[in-house]
């Protein structure tokens, strides 16, 4: 992971540097919320997990936001300054995150706390302090079994 303070980001590559972009082109963007992040690391502590340390970009994420609860729904979009990303579908946190903290994985499952991945719909250049919006969201589904 390398933490920057600015990035490009494009229809052709996704996030600047982050080959998977280019690869993965519904998957160009992944996006974690700061809060749940948190919340995730929560969980974990009270389960006694020793999660000081636990940085973010353990998640692996491209963006970090905060102050703003990320829409759960596939085809919402969201303007990070000049960049439209759709949402196309919930980040599935990977084995990696147990390699991490053990448990980390299943804390990050529960209500999209691993965050969103998106498609690019506007590329642009994207900073610390963007203005980030929701320009559309269609209602959230909670799937319950019988």
């Amino acid at each position: 992971m390398e933490l920057c303070d600015s990035v490009d980001i494009s229809l052709e590559a996704g996030v600047a540097g982050d080959h998977k972009g280019r690869k993965f082109k519904r998957r160009a963007v992944t996006i974690l919320a700061r809060e749940d992040w948190e919340a995730a690391l929560g969980d974990l502590a009270a389960t006694g997990a020793d999660v000081g340390g636990l940085d973010w970009t353990v998640r692996r994420a491209n963006l970090l936001v905060e102050g703003l609860r990320l829409p759960r729904a596939v085809g919402a979009t969201l303007r990070i300054g000049p960049a439209v990303l759709e949402v196309t579908y919930p980040t599935t946190p990977c084995a990696r995150m147990d390699e991490a903290c053990e448990g980390l994985r299943k804390a990050l499952h529960p209500n999209w706390r691993g965050g969103v991945t998106c498609l690019v719909v506007e590329g642009g250049h994207v900073e610390i302090g963007d203005v980030i919006d929701i320009i559309q969201s269609p209602p959230e589904r909670t799937r319950k079994l019988p």
